[in-house]
């Protein structure tokens, strides 16, 4: 998928690895943004009720745990198989916006250590959402079914 070289020539060695493992790093790359939305749906799916119960607390409506977890995992899933890589992404784009504003407001806590860890956890969903926006950019490589369906027409 990488295309192009660095500005400067002394950075040429890196660029060849870039340009060389572009398709297997991107396929790396999804199953890492992927892992974390599947380890996590998966916990939820069996008690959706439950933990959509929580959301009021964060301002947010129970029926939407009904769209939240069934997405987070099979969400997920898709986006590791490389499927309609880029409507994923941006369903898990929207996922991320309410789901780090809503439950990792770090500066409604008044405990240090909530705060600290709020704090971080709000972060780690900004740079999460870093890294679905470049793999919007990019899209899903070779190794996917989106590139097996775009090939096949």
């Amino acid at each position: 998928m990488a295309t192009t070289r660095s500005s400067h020539p002394a950075l040429s060695l890196t660029d060849n690895i870039a340009m060389s493992t572009s398709d297997f790093l991107l396929l790396c790359g999804r199953i890492l943004l992927a892992w974390v939305f599947l380890r996590s749906g998966f916990g939820k799916l069996d008690n959706i009720a439950g933990y959509g119960a929580g959301f009021p607390g964060r301002g947010l409506m129970p029926w939407m745990a009904w769209i939240a977890v069934p997405f987070e995992f099979f969400g997920a899933a898709l986006l590791i198989l490389g499927i309609a890589t880029r409507y994923v992404i941006l369903g898990f784009i929207i996922f991320m916006l309410v789901a780090t504003f809503s439950s990792h407001a770090y500066w409604n806590f008044t405990d240090v250590a909530q705060r600290r860890i709020q704090d971080s956890a709000f972060w780690k969903n900004v740079a999460i959402t870093g890294g679905l926006l470049i793999l919007f950019v990019t899209g899903p490589g070779k190794f996917s079914v989106d590139h097996w369906l775009a090939r096949r027409q």
